[in-house]
């Protein structure tokens, strides 16, 4: 049989590194006749299989090295190739190496400008047919590579056995390999500048080993049949301002766990999902569920952006739990740590052999914080890559929104960085102006592509504008954490009542910016955590006393304007601070019966939630009592009676207590954080407070009592 190739040809598919092996193997058409070339190590024959025959190949190279050269033919025709081994296995497959590119010149125009919104569906190992023919396309990213290889549990992770091609100055690499279905493990082979070979997982993964072990794993989350309809719909028409949002953040590898193991997606359906509904919450925050290495880092150093993690199980098996959330009625929020990464030798760090990913400068590119990596937010295809992952967990895993981790890092070219340690914006600032532009053209995609979904900014600095729509010049984020409020409320509530008057400011300051940003008023996991103790346990005084003041703070906190979060274990009165080694205390019941009721009452009063981003909805009525220790404002919404809000924040019983209101009639006591519910006062028309009328009340030590006109 005459062989139609050099031996320089047939070297570098056996030799590489080769940037194009299709121009070698497949079909070709060559003088007078059809050619086939495969190259598979370790095979002991290969034939042709087509409709009307099967034709043996020719081994002309010990390496393995095949052809088939058929005078007969004219034209090109389907085919594919039985394939023995040495081991004596037998398999029959298309060519990998006779179909034409998939990822189209539209396709990589998109992402290397930066705005393929369909990126996440298409980069990576994805599911694919081409005609007749299924198995899994596979696209990487990797401009700097002389070669890359994919390798797995399909080839016996022989890095020879299926070269990708280079798609040119895109920079992507892709091969379509028949017959690699759901459940296959891979990598990629990255053949660097200097002749290294490294070996990677791949970023848009939607799929990973469990750890310690980390190939990426093909899966098909893209297929999952959801039943969420009429949320979604009902989702799109919401207003997320005037609606009520109580959110329980959790760790859900720790909310429920073995001491050796994770609980799975399945068994949270079962346990988590009723009892937030039964406490009331109409949201669900999710600590980052994407895949990551360390279990301390709580899921906040991420290695597999587009990928939930295999601890709690498969990537279907979270839309079922997403799916399962939205038929109760509970929104999903997801954390999001675009702001760094960590630099594994195995993930995205240093990809193909540079920095592709990050900054090579490492005072643009590391971080000093976590000893992480920073995106480099001003190339195109890392935006990207970002606005990929984003995508994946809003369109693929239904999520109701994100809440970007760390904004202020990212905000800030100096952060935490001293004199000398960062490089200045083009303009002499320390803004970092590409993360600038990355954030706002994130949001707006959201927003535009995804109604209803809500985006919340970790943001803990004064930067301006930061839940303005972009077109006005803000950031575009629909809520921002206020950490103002979070520090002030528990540095009062942490001290001892008998001093509390001294700190009466700490709880009202932030009355003075409360309608700056569209806030939420966290109690996070951040504040439970490194010695800092749960929250009951800051609480001043004897147990009785701490369970007292933890629960007027909670109704502090869903009572002033801003929607609510609470972390996993608040609820329960946990005595011992977070640990996301063990499974969550069961804790103490009075407490959760308390959340359950507050939720109760704040989903039922509009005046809580309608008009929490205007002033209007909100009004002091006493904030200069320091020798008393009290507090009172009104919580108002249209076409409703305002709502009386009183806190007494000392063990003292305040009875005859006057409180001016701005109507009269009977108040009758609508609420209470220590009693029931009977006590009913009639105004008078003695002035206080800037009202015409007044009420005497008695106020309980350590209580809220919230009063409404009858």
């Amino acid at each position: 049989m005459k062989n139609s190739l050099s031996s320089y040809e047939i070297n570098k598919v056996i030799n590489g590194p080769f940037s194009n092996p299709h121009s070698i193997l497949g079909m070709h058409k060559t003088e007078g006749s059809i050619s086939i070339r495969a190259f598979c190590p370790d095979a002991t024959s290969i034939h042709v299989i087509s409709a009307d025959a099967v034709m043996k190949m020719e081994r002309i190279d010990s390496q393995g090295f095949f052809i088939w050269n058929g005078s007969e033919f004219s034209d090109f025709f389907p085919y594919e190739l039985k394939i023995e081994m040495l081991d004596g296995s037998l398999w029959q497959t298309a060519d990998p190496y006779s179909f034409a590119p998939q990822f189209g010149q539209v396709d990589l125009h998109l992402f290397n400008s930066g705005k393929h919104l369909e990126l996440h569906r298409k980069m990576g190992g994805r599911l694919w047919n081409v005609g007749d023919v299924e198995g899994t396309l596979f696209t990487v990213w990797a401009p700097n590579a002389q070669a890359v290889s994919a390798v797995g549990s399909f080839n016996n992770w022989d890095n020879r056995r299926h070269p990708m091609r280079s798609l040119g100055e895109s920079g992507v690499w892709e091969l379509f390999i028949p017959g690699v279905s759901c459940g296959d493990f891979y990598r990629y082979i990255i053949t660097t500048q200097n002749g290294t070979k490294i070996e990677k997982s791949d970023p848009y993964a939607v799929s990973f080993e469990k750890r310690p072990d980390n190939s990426s794993k093909v899966e098909d989350p893209f297929s999952y049949k959801w039943s969420d309809s009429k949320w979604m719909e009902e989702r799109s028409k919401r207003n997320c301002f005037t609606t009520p949002m109580s959110i329980y953040e959790l760790h859900a590898p720790s909310w429920s766990r073995e001491i050796d193991d994770f609980h799975s997606w399945n068994d949270l359906t079962q346990w988590l999902i009723p009892y937030v509904k039964n406490l009331g919450f109409t949201h669900i925050e999710l600590l980052p569920v994407m895949e990551h290495p360390f279990d301390d880092s709580w899921g906040y150093q991420v290695t597999g952006f587009l990928a939930p993690t295999s601890r709690l199980g498969t990537p279907q098996d979270f839309c079922r739990f997403v799916d399962d959330c939205h038929i109760a009625g509970i929104g999903v929020l997801i954390d999001w740590p675009p702001a760094h990464f960590p630099s594994d030798n195995w993930a995205i760090a240093n990809f193909d052999g540079t920095c592709l990913y990050e900054h090579e400068d490492p005072k643009k590119g590391f971080h000093p914080d976590w000893n992480t990596l920073i995106f480099n937010y001003g190339r195109s295809e890392v935006r990207n890559f970002l606005f990929a992952s984003a995508f994946q967990w809003l369109d693929t895993f239904h999520a109701d929104g994100i809440r970007v981790d760390a904004v202020a890092s990212m905000l800030y070219l100096d952060y935490s960085r001293e004199e000398g340690q960062w490089i200045p914006n083009k303009y002499g600032g320390r803004e970092n102006l590409e993360a600038v532009d990355f954030l706002k053209e994130l949001n707006h995609y959201v927003g535009s592509r995804f109604p209803g979904a809500i985006m919340i900014a970790e943001e803990s600095t004064d930067w301006p504008g930061v839940t303005q729509p972009p077109e006005s010049g803000g950031l575009g984020f629909h809520f921002k954490w206020n950490m103002g409020w979070m520090n002030d409320t528990l540095d009062f509530f942490k001290t001892d009542p008998l001093f509390r008057k001294q700190k009466l400011d700490k709880i009202t300051f932030s009355g003075m910016y409360a309608w700056s940003e569209n806030y939420i008023l966290p109690l996070s996991h951040d504040e439970v955590v490194h010695g800092k103790g749960s929250l009951l346990t800051k609480m001043p005084g004897n147990k009785q006393s701490k369970e007292a003041n933890l629960r007027l703070l909670l109704c502090y906190q869903w009572f002033f304007p801003g929607k609510q979060l609470l972390f996993m274990g608040g609820e329960r009165a946990q005595e011992t601070e977070w640990n996301s080694n063990i499974c969550l205390p069961e804790g103490n019941n009075s407490m959760i019966e308390f959340v359950t009721s507050l939720n109760k009452f704040y989903n039922a009063h509009c005046q809580l939630f309608m008009s929490d981003c205007k002033t209007n909805g909100f009004q002091w009525v006493d904030f200069s009592d320091t020798d008393s220790t009290i507090v009172s404002f009104l919580r108002k919404s249209e076409n409703s009676l305002p709502l009386l809000c009183i806190f007494n924040m000392t063990p003292i019983e305040r009875k005859n207590y006057r409180i001016g209101v701005p109507q009269s009639g009977n108040w009758k006591l609508v609420f209470n954080s220590t009693l029931p519910f009977c006590e009913t006062s009639s105004s008078t028309n003695t002035a206080a407070h800037d009202f015409n009328q007044s009420i005497n009340v008695t106020l309980h030590p350590l209580s809220c009592s919230v009063y409404a006109l009858q």
